[in-house]
């Protein structure tokens, strides 16, 4: 009897540990070669910048620099998606189109919930887009002035577009590299209300101010002796943070071309004081976002509802360097997950933290907890978070070719290696060891690994790594080093 009661017990042991971790079986969940299934990607064409992040009733607004009639850069137009989740996107019919003055480049949206541009009512405020006009013809010529700032506004919640009639609303004053615009609303000590643009201007940031989006006066320049010059600014971003300690910060998002720390393309940010419309960093300390090659150009969404209290931003996943050969068919680029930003402290320092937005918990399906070194993957699109109890440790990520990508950290310098990941030839410097400096402890990885990239947080974004890659088949098995723990592999499915 008690042998018979023995078995009984053994049996369901064994039945609940195999319902616990199921086996992994791996099952191709991508429909065009390196078509990520969760990263945002154009059906068609040609994708950089993202542009005009906006929230509203419920919707997350992406327009991007598109050009649907190519897979390499042409003549720049605003594309346009929404989603109610961050991780299903609806694409839309293009929103602005190039016309006579020029092109469509990079810049941002706002709602006039007031409706001081008087481009809506009171009753139905304008979404205002703010973007740069890019004529191509002055371009090729000795002209400084080829690029302007203009607007046009929707009264329909972003599904059509006019241009203003009166564009530009801020000529160039005779700078060749003068453009994308990120405007905000700050409100005044007395109250009142002042739009603020944020524009890049050559290696420098100027800053603007309106009463109305249409009338700009030139307020402060910055830049000229501080951070990374090795290129032109581009896509900045100006944002109000609290310290760890309750302190005020605004933190100012700078991407440059070339001059990333990995050759090529890069966000680097400074931390300061924003007062009297002026920009005063509280040091000369070069900060990058993402120390991986392929995060540029990120900016943030506007008018998220103050319940949400946050600052959620998003990326072009890739780099200037490669970014018109990679070996996409029908598309080229995607963005990057979704990310959280705020302000964190090491011995004293300030930095930005880079954490996955919460939304991508919904992407998990199957979870798989691995107890030992070795496990399969179920498919192309998974998240893999572990524990870390040394300085040092790797992951490493292969397949049936002998294709490896390495994630590591050894000496200080946390590490992606895609020396070995697969297709490389289409430009010299892709094959590459991709590192950062970390002088403090990882205690935890999160990676996101998707068809064409993998993007590594640290610590939940303390340090983030973002790289594209092109393996010729997918990555099938995951290695990890001993002082790892921990581990958990989830099946991501939208």
């Amino acid at each position: 009897m008690k042998q018979n009661i023995l078995f009984q017990l053994l049996t369901m042991l064994l039945i609940v540990s195999c319902q616990s971790t199921p086996e992994i079986k791996f099952e191709s969940v991508v429909t065009e070669e390196y078509r990520p299934v969760y990263h945002f990607t154009p059906e068609y064409g040609w994708m950089n910048d993202p542009n005009g992040l906006i929230y509203l009733d419920g919707e997350y607004h992406l327009f991007y620099q598109n050009y649907p009639d190519s897979t390499v850069w042409g003549p720049m137009h605003w594309g346009h998606a929404v989603s109610t989740d961050l991780v299903n996107w609806e694409s839309l019919p293009i929103a602005l189109y190039p016309d006579s003055l020029g092109y469509i480049f990079s810049g941002s949206a706002v709602l006039d919930t007031e409706n001081s541009s008087g481009l809506g009512t009171a009753d139905n405020p304008p979404m205002v887009a703010i973007f740069t006009y890019h004529d191509p013809e002055l371009a090729n010529t000795t002209s400084d002035i080829f690029q302007n700032q203009a607007i046009a506004f929707s009264k329909d919640k972003g599904r059509t577009w006019e241009k203003y009639s009166g564009n530009p609303v801020l000529p160039n004053p005779g700078i060749r590299d003068f453009r994308d615009p990120k405007v905000s609303q700050i409100t005044n000590a007395d109250g009142s209300k002042t739009w603020v643009m944020t524009l890049a201007v050559l290696d420098q940031i100027n800053f603007y101010s309106s009463p109305d989006l249409k009338n700009w006066k030139l307020m402060s320049e910055f830049g000229k002796n501080a951070g990374a010059h090795g290129g032109v600014w581009e896509c900045p971003d100006l944002l109000l943070f609290k310290t760890p300690s309750g302190e005020e910060k605004w933190v100012l998002l700078v991407s440059i071309n070339p001059g990333g720390p990995q050759n090529g393309s890069a966000t680097q940010y400074f931390i300061g004081n924003f007062e009297n419309g002026k920009f005063t960093p509280d040091d000369t300390m070069i900060r990058w976002l993402d120390y991986g090659p392929d995060n540029y150009a990120g900016v943030t969404w506007s008018n998220l509802p103050t319940d949400q209290d946050r600052t959620l931003f998003i990326g072009w996943m890739s780099n200037w360097l490669y970014a018109n050969v990679v070996p996409t068919k029908s598309w080229r680029s995607a963005m990057t997950v979704p990310r959280e930003l705020s302000l964190f402290d090491v011995d004293g320092t300030l930095l930005v933290k880079s954490a996955p937005s919460v939304e991508l918990e919904k992407l998990r399906s199957e979870k798989y907890e691995v107890d030992k070194g070795i496990a399969e993957l179920p498919s192309e699109a998974v998240e893999i978070t572990a524990k870390i109890n040394a300085n040092t440790f790797s992951i490493t990520l292969s397949n049936e070719l002998n294709e490896n990508l390495i994630i590591s950290k050894e000496n200080g310098l946390v590490s992606i290696d895609r020396r070995n990941a697969g297709k490389s030839d289409f430009h010299r410097d892709f094959a590459a060891i991709h590192s950062a400096p970390m002088s403090w402890e990882a205690n935890e990885v999160r990676v996101y690994l998707d068809a064409s990239s993998i993007e590594l947080f640290v610590n939940n974004g303390e340090l983030v790594l973002t790289s594209i890659l092109f393996p010729s088949s997918p990555w099938k098995t995951i290695n990890f080093s001993e002082n790892t723990q921990s581990i958990e592999i989830y099946n991501l499915k939208k």
